[in-house]
């Protein structure tokens, strides 16, 4: 497996990725539901002997920048070759997006993987841009079980922010970070056809996802594009939803066969108490997830969460995780690290 101290050097690696040196949080790490050998092979020089006679003897922690990438590199193989060609879709929000250092960790992150092989797609909410806007305007932001009410002004400014400024900006710094993304809502290519919530009378345009139709999707991923997704579609009638990005998430990563769906959240994880940070839960089935919630264990704005990931893994994604984005470069951590950066949910 890649230790906290060989991500460190994933700098050295990839000069362009600004990679944290802070040390890896141990409450945050799973292990992976394949196991690979940890080859943690170091290239040492040999030392000089008095007698040649003698075996050489190697020097104890001498270990040059370029030999380390070799190791990191080498470490990192079975990970890559695990998750080479796959389709892993990530749910970006949270701390993440609301610091600049994290925003860019995420992006950096991503361009990375697909940089070895992989086939990200980003689905984005926005939440505190949206606030913002809304206080600029005088229009009172309102919640209700934890959801934005939506009138028809509220509705407006959330696909005024999401569509054109949030998206269009996570497209741009990836753009920027070397790969190219393309920034769709769920209005593009049908890609989502929205319904009314059941909560519609006091949620106001909150729907829920009626269907996927991915094809513009795979268009955009067969041809090595990052598709960067906001969470707005329109009914039947054309008229816009605002939409859970969770949800969104989960409901993409089932329709388009993902390996692996990772929510991004403002925690460590699934806790086995609440009220104790390292009661980190790092992996669990399906059956184990909805016993906690049942037993009151998960609870809040995790239970949607939940929720959302058993439902794409009903639905055939192979595993989703929780993780932790207050942790830079976590979706590496998650990928190519036995470790994780969260609770690991499987079906």
């Amino acid at each position: 497996m890649m230790t906290a101290g060989a991500s460190k050097t994933l700098t050295n690696i990839f000069p362009s990725f600004a990679f944290t040196t802070k040390p890896q949080n141990p409450l945050t790490t799973h292990t992976s539901s394949t196991s690979f050998p940890s080859s943690r092979l170091r290239h040492r020089p040999i030392c000089a002997v008095a007698n040649p006679a003698q075996p050489p003897q190697i020097a104890a922690e001498s270990t040059t920048p370029g030999q380390y990438r070799v190791d990191v590199l080498s470490e990192s193989l079975p990970f890559i070759q695990k998750f080479r060609g796959k389709t892993i879709v990530v749910k970006y929000g949270g701390a993440a997006m609301k610091s600049p250092e994290l925003q860019a960790s995420v992006i950096n992150d991503l361009v990375l993987l697909s940089c070895v092989g992989l086939r990200p797609v980003m689905v984005h909410g926005g939440g505190p841009e949206i606030n913002t806007w809304l206080g600029r305007l005088n229009i009172p932001a309102v919640f209700h079980d934890g959801l934005r009410v939506t009138n028809a002004d509220t509705m407006e400014i959330v696909s005024m922010v999401l569509v054109g400024k949030v998206n269009k900006t996570l497209v741009s710094l990836i753009n920027k970070a070397g790969a190219t993304a393309v920034g769709l809502s769920g209005l593009d290519g049908r890609l989502l056809t929205a319904r009314p919530s059941p909560k519609a009378a006091h949620l106001g345009f909150v729907g829920e996802v009626a269907r996927v139709d991915p094809a513009v999707l795979r268009s955009l991923i067969d041809t090595n594009h990052i598709p960067v997704v906001t969470s707005v579609a329109a009914d039947e009638s054309g008229q816009p939803y605002n939409i859970n990005a969770d949800t969104v998430a989960g409901e993409l990563a089932a329709a388009l066969g993902a390996e692996k769906l990772i929510l991004l959240t403002d925690v460590a994880g699934i806790l086995e108490d609440r009220n104790d940070p390292n009661s980190l839960v790092k992996k669990i089935d399906i059956k184990g997830v909805k016993k906690m919630v049942e037993e009151g264990k998960v609870g809040g704005g995790m239970i949607p969460k939940v929720n959302c990931c058993v439902r794409s893994l009903a639905q055939g994604v192979n595993t989703a995780s929780i993780i932790d984005g207050r942790v830079p470069h976590s979706l590496l951590l998650e990928i190519l690290t036995d470790e994780g950066a969260g609770t690991m949910i499987t079906g």
